[in-house]
């Protein structure tokens, strides 16, 4: 009871029934195991040549693409063959589990044999001889999806358009624009926009109308092609062409117009995204975390990595590099380290980006240890940093005054081949030296930096004043300052303002020798100095500051008026640097000083110098003492907050702690909370306290204190040197 293959086919297997299949294998697998599982009514003999079913895979033109490609419209197998000697046939029981093997080889023999086509294709030369030779391998009955599988394995755009002609001619198919689609993907795995656009042009002209696939691919070679613009004209052509966008294309028109700059756009359509659930891919994600950033919305750009997430999008190690050097720029080193120790917990390695984003925003933020742990990581992986890594680190080093790990820092970095030290890292290292007063070492490096062919500039000089300022070497400030106008350098506001930190730790006697030079070069900030060394009067003082203050930079005047500050109390000029303070309250170049609560009234000197967080001090001392005489009741707790120091013991704190000390105050420092000191309103309302503190000027001249005091309501300070 043998059933041959002929013309007396069931209805459901009819060849015009195959045609309606995919090319996926799922569904051709599908179709030969209904072919096996006939009743024996219907089908008592089933004979199978090996070879002859070919199943066809799916291949996939975007992320949601199946293409479509139907079987041959003839059977492949003529009635003599079948009828001819079993010899060449065997009898395959459909419930044997040699059936599916005996399938799935003979699709994967014919898919690889296919795939070494298409690399050969690939290699041969890009002429229409030398590719129709090796595609006329395939023989006569060439099936349209030997084509797809051969185009979409290929690399090689100038063979694959050579190859989509030839297979144009020899199949003459209803359905070219699958053709075309599998072609344009090639464009697409080599970012070759143009070529793609050529493809494009001649399938209009030769009458193939455009799917949506055609016009996603497209969009996608043009967003890798890195021409986004081109990615917003493929989108805005599909309604000409009856194609409506699905959430995939218009997901990646996000990354097209924030790529081309269009931010409220790609904002406006990743809101709408969101809503309607899109699918985002990771390449759109980085893109809006990166749009947010150039926007200054770092917070934006972190919601979006959190976003990312939430939706079961895992950020790759691009993203996670990107939002490291994100949190750098917002100058979030702990969401630094947050972010690198969950990529790592995610198996991902960090590689050199993720190493330079770690010490970019370790070194900015002064984060020295968790900065030279990475330094160490990445130099014991044996990789390189470049110049502008190395000098972070050794500017973070100046910053904080870590003179031995700056100097293997530096050695380091000379034995580098690739990143050897410019000025700016001879500059660091000088600058850690000047701010200890190592005058010989400082000297030294300056020496290594003239041999290796750079010139001092503005940074170099301050540093060396102020090197030279702390060693009591008046004269050779004086000699650093002549050599700027043979440099060609113009002295800026921070040489000035170091000019006046100097003068601070200069013996009396021998200001004139500074008040001149800069009087000479500068003459506004001459007259103030003179007004302070020869003690001129207030009045003209303040008015002199005052313009002073006025002709220069804005983000210099905190610093001028703490040095300022900090000179007059060195010399015993309590009323001048009252006016100052208040010349820089009013300015609002000092804010918040003061806060009050039901419960709490509080001095916060944190970003003041010594000498301003004591004049401060004494002031708010003496307001405490005027709301006592007009009746004002105080609050329970008062408090003085100095903040926590800066990178070193010799912070605001722990002097304040002593002064606080010797003015026999009743404030004491708080052991729960750095930086802070507090008494209560019994404490400073009882005897001896309020008004009978020992008060003394830098002279210890009681008839001096006692007229400053009168005139200010101020306890007189003692000298800050």
């Amino acid at each position: 009871m043998a059933l041959h293959l002929s013309s007396s086919f069931p209805h459901n297997l009819c060849p015009d029934k195959l045609l309606s299949y995919s090319v996926s294998p799922s569904h051709i697998l599908q179709l030969a195991q209904s072919l096996f599982s006939f009743p024996p009514k219907s089908l008592n003999h089933f004979h199978l040549k090996l070879g002859s079913l070919l199943l066809k895979p799916r291949f996939s033109l975007s992320s949601n693409l199946s293409l479509q490609d139907s079987v041959p419209q003839k059977s492949q197998i003529p009635d003599d063959e079948v009828t001819s000697s079993t010899k060449n046939y065997i009898w395959v029981n459909p419930k044997s589990p040699r059936a599916s093997k005996f399938r799935q080889q003979s699709y994967d023999t014919r898919y690889n044999s296919l795939t070494k086509v298409a690399e050969s294709v690939d290699s041969s030369n890009p002429t229409e001889i030398d590719v129709s030779m090796v595609l006329n391998e395939l023989g006569e009955n060439l099936l349209e999806q030997d084509a797809v599988i051969v185009l979409n394995n290929m690399k090689n755009p100038d063979t694959a358009v050579l190859a989509l002609k030839y297979f144009l001619k020899k199949l003459k198919s209803s359905r070219d624009v699958i053709l075309y689609n599998v072609t344009l993907k090639v464009f697409r795995k080599s970012r070759i926009h143009d070529g793609a656009e050529k493809v494009f042009d001649e399938m209009i002209q030769t009458g193939v109308k455009p799917d949506k696939i055609t016009f996603s691919t497209l969009i996608s070679c043009a967003r890798l092609g890195g021409v986004p613009d081109k990615a917003i004209e493929w989108f805005e052509q599909m309604p000409h062409f009856g194609c409506e966008p699905d959430d995939v294309i218009k997901s990646a028109m996000i990354d097209a117009y924030a790529r081309l700059g269009k931010n409220d756009t790609a904002l406006s359509l990743y809101d709408q995204a969101k809503g309607e659930n899109w699918r985002i891919d990771v390449a759109t994600y980085s893109t809006l975390i990166k749009t947010y950033t150039a926007l200054g919305d770092f917070h934006g750009a972190f919601k979006v990595f959190e976003d990312m997430k939430a939706v079961g999008m895992k950020p790759n190690l691009t993203v996670y590099n990107i939002i490291l050097d994100v949190m750098g720029k917002a100058k979030r080193p702990w969401m630094v380290k947050t972010v690198y120790r969950e990529m790592t917990r995610n198996g991902i390695a960090p590689n050199w980006p993720t190493y330079a984003a770690l010490i970019r925003a370790y070194g900015k933020a002064r984060y020295v240890e968790d900065a030279s742990s990475i330094y160490k990581e990445v130099k014991g992986k044996g990789l390189e940093l470049n110049v502008v890594l190395y000098n972070t680190l050794l500017s973070m080093c100046a910053d904080i005054g870590y003179t031995d790990e700056a100097i293997t820092i530096f050695e380091d970095m000379k034995r580098s081949e690739t990143s050897q030290p410019d000025s700016w890292t001879y500059s660091s290292l000088i600058t850690i030296y000047s701010s200890n007063g190592k005058v010989s070492e400082a000297e030294s490096i300056l020496g290594e930096m003239l041999e290796a062919g750079f010139e001092p500039n503005i940074f170099v000089l301050t540093s060396l004043i102020q090197c030279y300022g702390k060693a009591n070497q008046i004269d050779d400030v004086l000699k650093t300052f002549d050599r700027l106008p043979d440099l060609g350098i113009i002295p800026d506001d921070r040489f000035w303002g170091c000019l006046l930190s100097v003068m601070n730790q200069t013996p009396k006697e021998e200001l004139g020798k500074l008040v001149g030079c800069i009087k000479k070069a500068n003459p506004k900030l001459g007259n103030v100095v003179k007004l302070l060394v020869e003690e001129g009067g207030v009045i003209e003082f303040k008015q002199e500051t005052s313009e002073l203050i006025d002709s220069i930079s804005t983000d210099v005047r905190k610093a001028y008026c703490n040095v300022l500050i900090d000179l007059c109390v060195n010399l015993n000029q309590l009323d001048k640097a009252c006016e100052l303070l208040e010349l820089g309250l009013s300015l609002e170049i000092y804010t918040a000083i003061q806060s009050k609560s039901q419960t709490q009234w509080a001095l916060n000197l944190k970003s003041l110098s010594l000498g301003a967080a004591l004049t401060a001090l004494h002031i708010w001392i003496s307001d405490l003492s005027k709301a006592l005489d007009n009746g004002e009741d105080l609050p329970p707790l008062l408090g003085i907050n100095t903040g926590h120091g800066k990178h070193n013991s010799e912070g605001l704190a722990s002097v304040f702690a002593a002064h606080l000390k010797e003015l026999n105050t009743p404030f004491h420092e708080a052991s729960d909370k750095v930086g802070w000191f507090f008494t209560t309103k019994m404490l400073f309302m009882s005897p001896p306290i309020r008004g009978e503190y020992t008060w003394v000027d830098g002279t210890g001249d009681p008839s001096t204190t006692m007229e400053l005091q009168e005139a200010h309501r101020l306890p007189l300070l003692l000298p800050i040197r």
